[in-house]
């Protein structure tokens, strides 16, 4: 099994070319399954989860040709409608499926996705959304199993209890093929939302109220869909990372493709922590502080605070000087990475939902383990800067969602490097 070897102390330098948003690629990825026709994606990150979710397809009976950042995907040869145990328990979004199966072929079995570190994250709305869609679907065996009703499904008006990206991606994809009108109320409003919405009306889906929370959409009848090339869009939360990097040791480093109104709450914490920013296009720079100042943070849905940038935050809060609140209202076990960082010295109480941050004059190097994957990426965050060796492992999880993270880090100076535990 792998693991990170880290350094500390070094100040880093240069520049980071952000990779696509694995967020946005999944489905985009998932949404080929309503073409018959091949769809080529560009700037995919190199993840695991991307390939995953390929593989599925290819399980599925579809062609994928992948490489590099680059995938054309022809799911015109699809004989099976049923995505196994084996593949979704690797990755929860890989329930992305269950709508565009659905919509195209009136019937699929897809496994549940079974429990997630970070907290419960059921799909009992995605499958409300599809039931009020005609859908007759049953759980049985760990599978969920939907039929369409006879000529497919039908427009419906789904009013979500809570925002729901996954959900609201799986109806959109479902809407697309439905008979007639989709109305959306209380959609997730996230740029992955956004893409998988552009991509939809590329192929000639007629949607209104895109980066709303209300969404119409026409549906095709079943007709399926043909998508121009589709590029995903940058990563906001690796652009985030790296942002933290540049903030926990005090560096200027510089950011390539990024869209920048993305991570706006992210800049703005990071501003009222002290440090100063250039923008120019979609290249952003962030400035050392004068001295690094404690932020409140309360993470909520997009625009607001993301809770995939709350554990990469409290490492930077944790050498700040004075205390930081930091409340999670999104997920109910996202604090796992609190522990692993008092490991190296931070001073982190937990209440509840809420973490009180007390910064430290110095972080130590300690071996610590990787819980989820944006806990990995706030432990290495927090190793770039304590004193001495620090080994973080259980990177696998990393690696399902950053593309290159080490090399990029030590492009930018940092003392990183992937090594192997020994048997």
């Amino acid at each position: 099994m792998d693991y990170l070897q880290i350094n500390g102390g070094k100040k880093l330098n240069g520049t980071v070319t952000i990779s696509g948003a694995k967020n946005a690629a999944l489905p985009v990825i998932a949404a080929t399954i309503l073409s018959d026709s091949p769809v080529k994606l560009t700037n995919l990150p190199n993840v695991v989860d991307i390939r995953t979710l390929l593989k599925l397809l290819t399980m599925l009976g579809g062609k994928v040709v992948h490489e590099g950042t680059v995938a054309t995907i022809d799911n015109g040869s699809i004989t099976s409608h049923k995505a196994v145990y084996e593949i979704v328990a690797q990755m929860r979004a890989s329930i992305l499926v269950l709508g565009p199966l659905l919509a195209r072929f009136g019937e699929c079995e897809v496994s549940l996705p079974g429990g997630c570190a970070i907290g419960q994250r059921p799909i009992d709305l995605h499958l409300k959304a599809l039931e009020s869609m005609g859908a007759s679907i049953e759980i049985k065996g760990g599978y969920v199993h939907a039929v369409a009703p006879e000529g497919g499904l039908k427009g419906a008006k789904i009013i979500f209890d809570k925002i729901t990206v996954g959900g609201t991606e799986n109806t959109l994809m479902a809407a697309a093929l439905a008979h007639g009108t989709t109305t959306i109320l209380n959609a997730a409003k996230e740029p992955e939302i956004v893409q998988l919405c552009v991509m939809l009306a590329s192929a000639g889906v007629s949607i209104e109220g895109i980066g709303t929370s209300e969404l119409t959409i026409e549906g095709t009848g079943g007709k399926p869909l043909t998508f121009p090339q589709t590029e995903i869009i940058p990563d906001r939360i690796e652009a985030g990372t790296y942002l933290c990097a540049g903030a926990i040791t005090n560096s200027e480093i510089t950011l390539n493709k990024v869209d920048v109104e993305h991570i706006r709450a992210s800049i703005d914490k990071l501003e009222s922590m002290g440090f100063d920013f250039t923008i120019d296009g979609d290249t952003i720079t962030i400035h050392p502080a004068e001295e690094i100042k404690p932020v409140n943070i309360i993470t909520v849905e997009y625009p607001g605070f993301p809770t995939d940038m709350q554990a990469q935050f409290m490492a930077v809060a944790a050498i700040a000087k004075g205390e930081s609140l930091i409340e999670e209202r999104l997920f109910e076990n996202r604090f796992m990475h609190v522990s692993e960082l008092n490991r190296l010295g931070a001073d982190i109480w937990l209440k509840g939902s809420t973490a009180a941050v007390k910064g430290v004059e110095k972080l130590y190097g300690a071996d610590v383990m990787a819980t989820d994957l944006r806990a990995s990426s706030a432990l290495v965050l927090a190793g770039l800067v304590a004193e001495g060796t620090t080994n973080v492992r259980r990177i696998y999880h990393l690696d399902r969602g950053y593309d290159d993270l080490e090399g990029k880090l030590a492009a930018l100076g940092a003392d990183i490097i992937r090594k192997r535990e020994q048997k």
